[in-house]
């Protein structure tokens, strides 16, 4: 029942006013978040706090140009007019609206520059040194009449809807979402600064490098969604990064934002088995294929944007994999338990790795010496390929004819031979006794939806649901279709099934490293293992059957079972083809790049 009172005196209307005005302007602050400015433009977000403070020579003209100006600062070059014109070849944040002024930051003197110059065929840009208490790198920047000098971070609408929070630096290593937004429907802005304000070095190796991190790591004053709304909003921010996002971060990695897993790290499809968010959406072929999961988001904006430099995901079953191959791009599953996976979301801790989605290999290769410090090094290559589902020529052409070349460039590369590999002959002629006549896939058909489900349910469901019982009286959580399916099925085994899974999946592993990829002392793995997963085309548009247990065997399943690391390898064109290499564990340092 609702309560109305309604007040005739216009006195004490006047009176309840002015006492409600009191008490807000005795408890209301103004703080600033930042602003958006455009320049030529474009969209940037400029931070509430300044760089630093700039003492400059008197320009006139200089402070005739308004509150903020945009100018461009240069660290006293010997040509000063080739460093600027060298900046838009590297950097997509600056421009050459930022030529109102040119900002010389240096100690030295000044009586070699001009007052004035011309860059090409733009206008004449003010040249004025500046002098500041703390070291300014060259770049963008925009200069306050006060002499205040901002930082300006370029807005990218996030069309393919691959995040779900933009990020910014935030104090003490934090983050914070990003209070600023751009033109479109359902696109959140991304924020990037300029790639000039960053130099590598040993310590730095991924100084300015852009990354965006799968939903399930825990990031150091951000909430953690792990896809489901109502896991959002039941738990604080983080109160530190996973290990595996703070590496990253020591060695100089720019974090942009958190990027949509399908819910709870399990299998998804777009857009029948995503209720809590909209599944992102491939950049290949037409735009309307299915991005694979779980890691979605990282897969759909590494694929998507070009100025986003690496994504962080998680692969557990194939959820780096998936993604990477569907939208033409790099990606890893390492070998397990490379890094620690504290503050990370589980599905099945013995089975979840941490990896990449990249397009450029070198900065994949620089992430992964970050992320996987301990790999040992190894001088040489294996000198034997053997291969999975290869076709045995290219007489149909297409996507075979591709393939084998990439095996042919291979061979002369690592100056090997190849063999065919038929591990389900060579697992019925070297069997371990204690399988009996069991097959691969009767031995390990349901392995994997036992100890996803088991695990998952004791170590993410069950707490989830009872903490939010006790926020919400006593009601239970929405949750996708396809994580239900997975984690009832985990509910009808007793707790002996998850003993006899992992059982089987040592079983296979064991086997596996001693007659498939046995161990070598000089090349880490005595040969690389190369499959294909075709070209079958999943389309978000399609009418699918309700999401069902992950029962079965196949080559995917392979490095998950036996630990060893798997890497997709595109081929860069229009065609959704690559293949894939698996080796011993711990050889990621001595893969093929």
């Amino acid at each position: 029942m609702s309560v109305v009172f309604r007040i005739e005196s216009a006195c004490l209307i006047s009176a309840i006013l002015n006492f409600l005005f009191l008490v807000r302007l005795g408890t209301s602050q103004l703080v600033s978040t930042g602003q958006t400015v455009t320049v030529s433009g474009i969209p940037y977000y400029v931070p509430a706090t300044p760089l630093t403070i700039v003492t400059t020579r008197k320009s006139r003209r200089l402070h005739s140009l308004g509150e903020l100006v945009p100018v461009t600062v240069a660290e006293n070059p010997t040509n000063l007019q080739l460093t600027i014109q060298g900046y838009g070849e590297v950097d997509d944040v600056w421009s050459t609206g930022f030529l109102e002024a040119v900002l010389i930051s240096s100690n030295n003197s000044f009586s070699n520059y001009s007052s004035t110059i011309k860059l090409g065929g733009l206008n004449t840009t003010v040249v004025i040194p500046v002098t500041s208490s703390t070291t300014i790198p060259p770049g963008p920047y925009l200069l306050s009449s006060t002499g205040a000098l901002y930082q300006p971070w370029r807005l990218y609408t996030d069309f393919a809807g691959a995040f779900t929070q933009p990020l910014i630096p935030a104090a003490d290593g934090a983050f914070a979402p990003l209070p600023a937004a751009v033109a479109g429907i359902q696109s959140p802005a991304i924020a990037v600064p300029s790639r000039l304000y960053y130099t590598k070095s040993a310590s730095k190796p991924l100084a300015g490098v852009r990354i965006g991190i799968k939903d399930i790591y825990d990031v150091a004053g951000v909430r953690t969604s792990d896809g489901n709304r109502a896991y959002y909003s039941l738990y604080p921010p983080a109160s530190s990064s996973a290990v595996a996002v703070q590496r990253l971060i020591d060695a100089g990695a720019i974090i942009v934002g958190k990027m949509k897993t399908s819910q709870f790290a399990n299998g998804e499809l777009a857009t029948a088995d995503w209720v809590d968010y909209h599944s992102p959406f491939n950049p290949r072929g037409d735009g309307y294929q299915d991005p694979s999961s779980s890691s979605s988001g990282p897969g759909a904006g590494e694929g998507s944007y070009p100025w986003l430099d690496l994504a962080l995901g998680s692969d557990t079953g194939g959820s780096i994999r998936g993604p990477a191959e569907v939208q033409g791009l790099f990606g890893n599953r390492p070998t397990h338990g490379l890094v620690p996976l504290t503050g990370v979301m589980p599905l099945a801790p013995q089975l979840d790795t941490a990896g990449f989605e990249a397009r450029n290999p070198v900065i994949w290769t620089a992430a992964a010496k970050v992320l996987y410090p301990t790999l040992t090094s190894y001088t040489t290559y294996p000198k034997k390929i053997q291969t999975i589902g290869f076709p045995a020529n290219a007489s149909a052409g297409g996507s075979d004819a591709v393939v084998l070349d990439f095996l042919t460039k291979l061979e002369h590369f690592l100056g090997a031979t190849t063999t065919k590999l038929d591990y389900d002959a060579l697992w019925n002629d070297t069997k371990p006794v204690e399988v009996g006549g069991a097959s691969l896939r009767e031995l390990l058909n349901i392995t994997y939806p036992v100890i996803i489900s088991k695990q998952q349910t004791k170590l993410v469901r069950d707490p989830f649901f009872a903490d939010y019982a006790a926020a919400h009286d006593g009601r239970r959580p929405f949750v996708d279709p396809s994580p239900l399916v997975r984690w009832t099925f985990g509910d009808t085994y007793p707790a002996s099934a998850l003993e006899q899974a992992e059982m089987n999946r040592t079983i296979f592993r064991d086997w596996w490293n001693s007659e498939v990829l046995p161990f070598n002392e000089d090349t880490c793995s005595d040969s690389f293992v190369l499959y294909t997963v075709g070209d079958q085309i999943q389309y978000r548009n399609q009418y699918n059957p309700p999401p069902r247990v992950p029962f079965g065997f196949s080559t995917g399943r392979i490095s998950p079972f036996t630990e060893v690391p798997d890497i997709v390898i595109p081929r860069l064109d229009s065609m959704a083809i690559d293949n894939r290499v698996v080796v011993f564990a711990g050889t990621e340092s001595r893969s093929p790049h």
